[in-house]
């Protein structure tokens, strides 16, 4: 069963009627998120365009605090927020993405204004958000995952991508993800940075130096084979085996928690913005 939704200025959505609440972890969303960066930036138009970005508010190795705020909105309004949310996050990050694009001496030539582009991170974003799902909680049943496939477009829809770019079904997916994902390439300049974002070097060196490694343990559990390749980072079935276990447990744990607390904090982020845009502040 579907239901209407308005019609967005980049194409119609068609969307599933569900609780996407039942779909959301908050502390999967932290375990891994820079995992999910990785996969996103290591299509190299992404990965340049982040990396090159004059916007430096958005930086994460300069204002790693605000740039989780963005990220995590992000997030909170697309898949949780309304018509008029997503409308007013899209011109806010429209501003920023003025700025991205490259210039005559750029090594890759990219747009963040480009769809395609944008269909790719929101790829991710789904891929990501459905293994994280299914690592804490087992797999989804068929009607499940097929309502949050078709509702995922959104995280696209919320910028520029048409919801026709989006593959039809969750086969179709599976085909377009199997073919971009052995494109994704790390060359040494963006491997750097990711090294920085994994040893956690944009914070304090208390934290990095406490935190770094289970970080990078998680990044290297949460990536696919090939981006490790790319990496050249090593991972055993014993590690595999200690990664499930924490990650089911994590997820037993979550599932007695009240829904405004599994999902935190990404229903505060929401209501962030929203009160942002009530006074008129900046909102990334």
């Amino acid at each position: 069963m579907t239901r209407p939704v308005h019609a967005q200025p980049y194409g119609v959505e068609s969307e599933p009627s569900i609780d996407i609440r039942q779909f959301i972890d908050g502390a999967a969303g932290l375990l891994g998120g820079a995992a999910n960066v990785i996969m996103q930036l290591a299509h190299p138009p992404v990965g340049y365009g982040v990396v090159e970005s004059p916007v430096e508010s958005g930086n994460v190795m300069v204002h790693p605090i605000k740039r989780l705020r963005t990220t995590i909105t992000y997030l909170a309004v697309a898949l949780m927020g309304t018509e008029a949310d997503r409308e007013a996050y899209r011109a806010a990050v429209d501003t920023s993405h003025r700025q991205v694009r490259s210039k005559p001496g750029s090594a890759v030539k990219y747009n963040a204004f480009d769809p395609k582009l944008q269909l790719w991170v929101a790829a991710c974003l789904y891929w990501g958000s459905k293994d994280l799902y299914e690592r804490m909680h087992g797999p989804m049943n068929e009607a499940d995952a097929e309502a949050f496939y078709q509702y995922s477009s959104r995280l696209g829809t919320t910028l520029q991508m048409r919801r026709e770019m989006w593959p039809v079904d969750r086969v179709a997916f599976e085909a377009y993800w199997a073919e971009n994902l052995a494109k994704t390439s790390i060359d040494p300049h963006i491997r750097a940075y990711f090294e920085d974002l994994i040893d956690l070097r944009m914070l304090p060196r208390p934290v990095g130096s406490a935190f770094g490694g289970i970080h990078r343990f998680f990044v290297t559990g949460l990536l696919p084979q090939h981006l490790r390749d790319e990496m050249g980072m090593t991972w055993t079935p014993r590690q595999d085996r200690l990664l499930a276990r924490i990650m089911r447990t994590v997820g037993a744990a979550e599932e007695l928690l009240p829904t405004p607390v599994r999902i935190f904090p990404i229903n505060v982020y929401l209501m962030d913005m929203r009160l942002r845009c009530r006074l008129g502040l900046r909102l990334v």
